[in-house]
């Protein structure tokens, strides 16, 4: 049996839609709806409980108070009579086929050693720049970076907090998500791995997902990931400096992430001494030499911007067999906002990070902001 878990905190805009998609149009026999409403003060517990006397597959959890979506999750994991938890936003739809591939990675002999499954996320609302840009930066992510992880080394740097399909014994094995972390998705994904258990990427499971519409939401929302890529930097680097040779196949992601955080900190001090520099030659007319410079410097963001449009090519024709190649005009406006505003949040975030290790991190959320996508 599967568990479907769909976390909720003030979703009164998009949640009857959701549910009324998952227990209606899933091509799959065997599950339930368990919704966690984790202290919503809006209309989505008299919606839940509407719905509920409508679906018998449906069953609810009311959290009280606030504490955030891994707490949320830890509650509901027991409760669970799915073998199989799909931890599924309260905005996102999986295809109906969804549920019967995941089962079928799962019973595979190889998936006996799986611990869970990702699935290939796909931009819902794509009328805005925003939308599109970020369709292009999850295949960019989805088409290049979790195919490499998962076949280097069998690791995985994050799962998919939208929707992804655990088992549900090596999800305790694992001490189930870590309550006061920034992101649960990522730390868990990293915990698992030090178990030794294998994650997968399933490309051919696609699920819709609203993404931010505002720069204010997806600069929020990078903050977040910006926090909870440095929290497991911060936790796991010391555990595997420990144990160098046990823990040999995380150093992969080790790397990638450590050389990540050390670029965003390079990235803005340089800039900052490169526009200080800049100014001093203005000021003493050493005009020559700001021209030099800036000339300089285009040359290199010239060379960087053809080798992320490479990449982000590349990924868009991996990503769906193509589908999504329209959108590789919006790539520029993608990597100038990767290079400028996602190195910015690692830096920001960081003491935050550290506080978070220190003990004096906690995982309540707010959910973004809402609204009804149509279907054309």
């Amino acid at each position: 049996m599967v568990t479907i878990m769909v976390p909720a905190h003030n979703e009164e805009v998009v949640i009857e839609r959701t549910l009324r998609y998952l227990l209606t149009e899933l091509d799959y026999p065997n599950y339930e709806v368990l919704v966690l409403d984790d202290g919503s003060t809006d209309q989505t517990p008299q919606l839940l409980a509407r719905l509920q006397a409508q679906f018998a597959q449906l069953r609810v959890i009311t959290i009280t108070a606030n504490q955030g979506k891994a707490h949320a999750f830890n509650i509901g994991t027991f409760f669970a009579r799915g073998e199989y938890i799909l931890s599924n936003d309260a905005d996102t739809l999986p295809e109906p086929d969804a549920l019967t591939k995941y089962m079928q990675y799962f019973t595979s002999p190889a998936g006996l050693n799986y611990a869970a499954i990702t699935a290939n996320m796909d931009v819902y609302n794509r009328t805005t720049l925003w939308g599109k840009s970020q369709t292009v930066e999850f295949a960019s992510i989805v088409g290049i970076i979790k195919r490499s992880q998962t076949a280097i080394n069998n690791t995985m740097y994050a799962y998919s907090g939208a929707n992804t399909m655990y088992r549900r014994d090596f999800l305790l094995a694992a001490g189930g998500f870590r309550q006061d972390r920034a992101t649960e998705d990522i730390s868990i994904a990293w915990d698992q791995t030090f178990l030794n258990l294998t994650p997968k990427f399933a490309p051919d499971i696609v699920f819709h997902m609203n993404v931010p519409e505002s720069f204010r939401d997806l600069y929020r929302q990078r903050k977040r990931w910006a926090q909870g890529g440095t929290e497991v930097w911060l936790t796991n680097l010391p555990r595997l400096l420990a144990h160098p040779w046990r823990y040999r196949h995380v150093w992969s992601i080790m790397w990638d992430t450590t050389f990540s955080i050390v670029w965003a900190f390079f990235f803005w001090l340089t800039s900052l001494w490169f526009g200080l520099t800049m100014l001093s030659f203005a000021w003493n007319g050493n005009y020559e030499r700001v021209w030099h410079g800036i000339v300089m410097s285009l040359i290199f963001v010239t060379c960087q911007l053809a080798a992320g449009l490479l990449q982000v090519l590349a990924a868009l024709i991996l990503d769906l067999h193509g589908a999504k190649r329209r959108y590789l005009f919006f790539a520029p406006w993608y990597l100038l906002f990767t290079w400028l505003v996602n190195p910015l949040t690692i830096v920001t975030t960081f003491p935050r990070a550290v506080k978070t290790i220190a003990g004096y991190g906690k995982g309540t959320w707010v959910s973004p902001t809402r609204k009804v996508v149509n279907d054309d």
